[in-house]
């Protein structure tokens, strides 16, 4: 995984020095330094949700666990990737960490950061993220990905889905996030 990491991080940087007259400042580091560093990003980037986004405020009280991966770098050149580093917590408490892996191909060019909260509603899902050799979002628990028409329409009664997630905080210069396809797999911290 280290090479991945070092693929993005070159990439980024190779894209953003490419480009002198845009200025892009990113978040932390894509990958924490230790498991406390993640853990605080982690927290901070849900507050921040939470502040911003009163849906995911609501859905995260009824949630059984949240997966926060606070910031993601997204680089490419015709191929591209988007790596990132995340913290399951339960009961507000971190117990396990995860990264995300997303791989793409077509037209882009560009650099961007972005954060994306997990609501993981049943223990079916749950259950799926620890038990799977890694969560290929698509595929397993259903995941609804929470834009600004579906969250008008939640209520804790319309809350039927196995998660549901909120990106958050897209800086940068290529247009749109989209997580499906993304892998999600343990790591130790």
């Amino acid at each position: 995984m280290i090479k991945l990491k070092t693929f993005v991080t070159s990439a980024a940087l190779a894209l953003a020095t490419a480009m002198p007259m845009t200025t892009i400042t990113f978040a932390p580091a894509v990958a924490a330094a230790n498991a406390d560093d993640l853990n605080k990003d982690a927290n901070n980037a849900l507050q921040m949700l939470y502040r911003t986004n009163p849906a995911a405020q609501a859905i995260g009280k009824q949630a059984k666990a949240v997966l926060i991966f606070p910031n993601i770098v997204k680089a490419g050149l015709v191929f591209g990737g988007a790596y990132g580093e995340g913290v399951l917590e339960r009961g507000g408490r971190p117990v396990d960490y995860f990264n995300s892996f997303a791989g793409s191909w077509g037209l882009q060019a560009g650099v961007q950061s972005y954060g994306y909260a997990l609501f993981l509603m049943n223990d079916k899902a749950i259950d799926y993220l620890n038990k799977s050799q890694g969560w290929e979002i698509g595929v397993g628990p259903t995941v609804v990905v929470v834009n600004e028409g579906v969250a008008k329409n939640i209520s804790s009664t319309t809350l039927k889905d196995d998660s549901y997630a909120f990106i958050f905080d897209q800086k940068g210069l290529m247009a749109g996030v989209s997580i499906e396809g993304t892998k999600i797999s343990h790591i130790k911290r």
